[in-house]
């Protein structure tokens, strides 16, 4: 096919600087053509004012376009304007101003877009600004926005890393040495196994919301407030937030624990234990946030370039860990720890209880009253083979005894039981792991006691005085899951960098996963590698007091503790500068979005954005956790935030796959509803297991800050009983769905089903309510609605009859929904009647289902295709999308088996992506289930058909859309003979059939002339829907005077109808007329069309001949109506030799959306 188009001086595109060969937009490439059809005027001066800033809505135009005006073209100082309706009457040669190839479609171009146009303005879409209220306010308002960089950051260091360094942090350098010794190497598995689970089935369901569309930055919050809406969006928002916010308490509080514990003992101003050093922790705590806090407000560039520092960090440090286990398979570690009898002693130089003065044996060791063993060694005093020489007490007689005399009294279990050095690290090969088993839970003051040594227990219990090494916790399974949950959070930091990814829908899932399986196999590998290698005792010591003070994990690193403590004093300042970087910016993420009022002050910050206010509050909250100053205590607290986060991540998840919402299309395959709900019942039985008081403070807060947002502004009413309550919610939930119009992503067919009833009251074609029960799959609205002809009065009992029949055509076939019958004396007047009144509140009908008038052409009577363009017409009005499903007799029925083959789509024009919705959902039946689906869309000379299937598959994978592509070239081509005689058989019959019905009701008209003047009043006013359409409009309508009307009733059958009346006559009746006829020369417009129609149909055959259903986009009827039969000849001819057929018109909105 080829088209005459206006040329200017041809441009190549490889010429012009800076525009990319990527983007195939017609109004941004310059060519030697320049097309009318789409009506976009193109501005030669600026080749590229269109290519970097289309808009962002699917149906969205440019600012050039005129709906009801000629397009005009200024090239070489000529101006040329074209009319675009049907019968168009200009002298001039139209095809230069329209593409032959899509002229059914012309009329509306302004408003359905062709798919060329569509995807060229789609081509930036990846690059619009991430944010939640950006992204929708793009979508529903079509602001240009300025191309941003393309995000580049792959899955390693966009996703993995960023996990791997949230993960990681200070519960692991500081308490899961003390969880597996308290715990049991068995016991401890067991923990880190159920959190890793935990995290590991919120991260599947966290990739299947995050992968549901382009997720801009705002991680769980925006996931679950865009899934659940704002109430359980606020309320899991203000949770995560608060346990961002603990964290960053929490890492602080770790970082100050190893400054003062292992780093610089010497700092503490508060001298002593206990108190003072939590005193100590507060002091140094609180400066410590100052600063980090002063720092992110200063710049917040300088916390992520240190980011990868404080990973490397991290990583240093477990390398280290793991080559010092293996290490001490062959070489022994240095650490000794001091045992008196069973029990353990802090750290001392000297290990027994006196030293003999100068002296020595000839063994050559020092004789004195103690014991030097191994292990399980607790023999007796070594025999000496010298004379016994003077002795002298050591540091840890007089704390025993008070006194430095030998003969002084002492503590009995002191005098009971001798001195034993063990081995701190046993190593790898020493078995350690069989005493390392199994749990050790004691009360807090209790003293760590090794079982294997042998003690006299008839002393009285240890007092503190005394330099044991004491537990400062009472310690149970439950509270060691609370302490060490925090080690696996940080999984949604992959989510939170979307906008920087370059795949984000691949590399969220696969880099959170990984992290997590990696994170989860150091944690049960580090408790397998804790109890094989280090003793018990030292496992439960949680400062180091046996070890000299060292870093429990430190004693096993490899070259020196140093590499561990200074690598998670790093990591835990990293962590901690991260969750004061995070956390103000989700507090102003949720003040921005505006659902909690009194949080909106927060929304405000410094010039560039940065949250200022709402750093100040996190800073607050923050200084709450560090008076808490105690590690084990803030731990639980933030624990109970995240695993409330977790909860309704998975919620969310669950919900969204049992709802099977349309807009429900995860291209993360891997998940479950199942999954789901065992990840909220871990997250559930995890907050109460860890601690069941902060559990139920966590759901209050959440549950008060839900009702807040729910019942803000919003009076409360209770109905009365289950049935009140049942209407009470119904009402609310209309109340709800009225409160504005709903977004993209939440549309889904509200269908309007017009049936037709015979004289017996039956229904002509039932299958167009089993096609509707197939696209609902019983979601949804549905209303199946007839118009009975007479007077209400008259027919009640007929309309009644009319709706059992519909209802038990419903039960047949199982659709759930509503019946409305309406009374009316004309079909066309009682199915506009319909449209407009049927629904109630926000639960109106957004697409009408209406059959195919079939036998249109062999009736004389022109009611019942009047009637289809009719209600074409109303439904365009309404803003309503249509369906006409051809040949609806062979669709599938919903007892047949599902077979094979294809669903086909014919996208021509873009209105609203009615055409990439209905496939998906008729495919959710197990009637459509097995077929595939294929996208077909027309490529014209001038598009890229290359460029477009690469914009097109593109535009399918943000969809989350499984379909096959393929792009169409439709060739140029002249207007061939067979087109031209099929519009001139078209023209001719319509007038010859014009004719006879204009001479039938004439000749009837005049006899009642004849008959009753008087009557002629009445006909005239009621009148039926022929007698309407038939005249043209050209009649006048009744007055109220009688006599005038009378008059000019006889003056225009006199006169103009006569002479009308007798030249049709004359024209049908004699040979010369029927000459005349068959010599009338077609309209130039209705050849166009007609091309369009022969050349569409030519293509579609032969690429869907055997597809199952073709989807073709419906045009528009005329604005003229004098074209209407030739309308339905041209639906006729374009969809020839099809089996089944869904025409398909849009309503004007969007109806299917890349974003989540």
């Amino acid at each position: 096919m080829s088209s005459v188009r206006f040329t200017v001086t041809p441009t190549k595109a490889e010429d012009l600087p800076g525009l990319s060969d990527t983007s195939p937009d017609i109004s941004s490439r310059p060519s030697a053509h320049v097309r009318f059809g789409s009506r976009e005027s193109v501005n030669r001066s600026d080749p590229v004012s269109e290519g970097s800033a289309g808009g962002t809505t699917f149906g969205g135009m440019g600012g050039n376009e005129t709906p009801d005006r000629s397009s005009i073209d200024q090239g070489e100082g000529n101006s040329k304007i074209s009319s675009v309706y049907i019968n168009n009457s200009h002298g001039m040669d139209d095809d230069e101003f329209f593409d032959r190839n899509l002229a059914l479609f012309e009329e509306e171009m302004d408003t359905r877009p062709k798919v060329s146009s569509l995807l060229s303005r789609l081509a930036n879409y990846t690059n619009l600004t991430q944010g939640a209220k950006e992204h929708e306010e793009a979508e529903s308002i079509g602001e240009k926005k300025k191309a941003s960089k393309s995000p580049q950051m792959g899955t390693f260091m966009g996703v993995y890393l960023p996990c791997l360094q949230n993960i990681f942090g200070v519960i692991l350098f500081l308490r899961l040495t003390w969880v597996v010794g308290t715990a049991g190497v068995l016991q401890a598995l067991c923990i880190v196994f159920i959190c890793c689970c935990c995290t590991l089935l919120t991260a599947i369901s966290m990739s299947a919301i995050a992968t549901n569309g382009v997720v801009p930055a705002g991680g769980s919050y925006f996931m679950i407030s865009r899934s659940l809406g704002p109430e359980f969006g606020g309320a899991v928002g203000i949770c995560f937030y608060l346990g961002t916010t603990f964290a960053g308490a929490m890492y602080i509080l770790g970082a100050i624990e190893i400054l003062l514990m292992y780093i610089v003992p010497q700092a503490e101003i508060f001298k002593g234990g206990g108190a003072a050093m939590l005193n100590n922790m507060r002091v140094y705590g609180s400066i410590c946030l100052l600063l980090m806090s002063l720092l992110v407000f200063v710049g917040v560039k300088y916390v992520n370039k240190l980011a990868s520092i404080f990973l490397a960090c991290v990583i240093v440090s477990i390398v280290s860990i793991y080559i010092g286990a293996f290490v001490s398979a062959f070489h022994e570690h240095k650490f000794a720890v001091c045992m008196l009898g069973n029990r353990t002693i802090t750290s001392h130089d000297q290990c027994n209880k006196t030293v003999p003065v100068g002296i020595k044996d000839t063994t050559g060791n020092f004789d004195s009253n103690f014991t030097l063993g191994y292990e399980n060694s607790t023999a007796g005093p070594v025999v000496p083979t010298a004379a016994p020489a003077a002795e002298k007490t050591t540091l840890l007689w007089e704390e025993f005894c008070h006194s430095t005399e030998l003969n002084a009294t002492c503590d009995e279990y002191f005098t009971a039981n001798n001195f034993t050095e063990i081995k701190g690290i046993p190593g790898l090969a020493s078995g350690i792991i069989s005493e390392n088993m199994w749990s050790s839970y004691i009360s807090k003051g209790e003293v760590l006691e090794k079982s294997s040594l042998s003690s006299s227990h008839s002393s009285p219990p240890a007092s503190p005085p005394h330099p044991y090494v004491f537990a400062d916790i009472t310690t149970s399974f439950t509270l060691l899951v609370g302490i060490f949950f925090p080690s696996v959070t940080g999984i949604m930091a992959g989510s939170n960098r979307s906008g920087d990814l370059k795949d984000a829908q691949r590399s969220i899932p696969i880099g959170t996963i990984l992290a997590i399986l990696t994170t989860s196999f150091v944690y049960l590998s580090s408790v397998v590698l804790f109890g094989a290698c280090i003793d018990g005792v030292v496992l439960r010591d949680k400062f180091g007091e046996s070890v000299d003070g060292t870093l429990v994990v430190g004693t096993l690193a490899w070259p020196s503790p140093w590499v561990i403590v200074i690598g998670s004093f790093f990591s835990t300042c990293g962590a901690g500068l991260q969750s004061l970087t995070g956390a103000p910016r989700l507090l102003q993420a949720i003040a921005k979005d505006n659902i909690i009022p009194f949080l909106r002050v927060f929304g405000h910050g410094k010039a560039n954005g940065e949250p200022t206010w709402a750093l100040l509050l996190t800073a607050l909250i923050a200084e709450l956790g560090i008076l808490i100053a105690s590690l084990d205590l803030v731990a639980p607290i933030l624990t109970m935030f995240f695993l409330m986060c977790y909860l309704f991540v998975n919620l969310a998840c669950a919900l969204q796959t049992l709802l099977r919402t349309p807009n429900w299309r995860p291209r993360f395959s891997y998940y479950h509803w199942t999954l789901s709900f065992l990840g909220m019942i871990i997250c559930l039985a995890l907050m109460f297991i860890s601690s069941w008081y902060y559990a139920i403070v966590a759901m209050v807060i959440a549950g008060m800050i839900y009702k807040y947002i729910e019942y803000h502004g919003a009076e409360k009413e209770w109905g009365d009983g289950i049935r009140g309550l049942s209407l009470s919610a119904a009402r609310y939930a209309l109340l709800r769905l009225e409160e504005g119009p709903p977004h993209t992503k939440n549309w889904r067919p509200q269908l309007l089903v017009l049936l037709k009833l015979d004289e017996d009251a039956h229904v002509k074609s039932p299958r167009l309510l089993t096609f509707a029960s197939q696209l609902k799959a019983g979601k949804g609205l549905t209303i199946v609605g007839t118009v009975v002809s007479g007077n209400f009065l008259q027919t009640y009992g007929e309309a009644l009859a009319a709706e059992q029949t519909l209802k038990h055509l419903m039960e047949k076939e199982r659709v759930k929904g509503f019946v409305q019958c309406i009374v009316a004396q004309k079909p066309r007047e009682g199915i506009s009647h319909m449209i407009q009144s049927s629904g109630l509140g926000g639960m109106k009908p957004n697409t009408v289902v209406m059959g195919w008038p079939h036998t249109w052409r062999q009736s004389e009577d022109p009611q019942a295709w009047k009637t289809f363009i009719n209600t074409v017409r109303v439904t365009t009005a309404a803003h309503l999308a249509l369906l006409v499903p051809k040949n609806i007799s062979l669709f599938p029925s919903n007892s047949e088996p599902p077979t094979d083959g294809y669903i086909d789509v014919w996208w021509i024009v873009h209105d609203g992506g009615m055409l990439m919705l209905l496939p998906f959902l008729l495919r959710q039946h197990k009637v459509w289930r097995k077929c595939g689906m294929r996208i077909f869309t027309v490529a014209q000379m001038e598009d890229n058909s290359i460029q477009m299937k690469k914009d097109l598959a593109t535009f399918l994978y943000h969809l989350r859309i499984e379909a096959e592509v393929e792009v169409v070239e439709m060739h140029n081509s002249d207007i061939s003979a067979y087109t031209y005689e099929r519009t001139l058989m078209m023209e001719q019959r319509s007038q010859m059939l014009r004719q006879m019905r204009l001479s039938k009701s004439d000749r009837e008209k005049e006899a009642q002339l004849v008959k009753d003047r008087n009557s002629m009043l009445r006909l005239t006013s009621i009148g039926s829907d022929d007698e309407d359409d038939t005249d043209g409009g050209e009649r006048e309508r009744p007055v109220s005077s009688s006599s005038e009307h009378h008059r000019r009733v006889q003056m225009t059958w006199t006169k103009e109808k006569t002479a009308q009346y007798r030249a049709a006559h004359s024209g049908c009746s004699t040979p010369e007329g029927f000459r005349d006829m068959l010599s009338i020369r077609p309209d130039h417009s209705n050849v166009r069309r007609m091309h369009t129609a022969v050349k569409l149909n030519e293509v579609i055959v032969n690429k869907s001949h055997d597809a199952r259903l073709v989807l073709l986009n419906m045009p528009g009827p005329p604005k003229n109506t004098d074209g209407d039969e030739n309308y339905m000849e041209f639906l006729e001819v374009l969809t020839e030799g099809l089996e089944r057929v869904l025409l398909v018109r849009g309503g004007g909105s969007e109806v299917i959306t890349i974003y989540s």
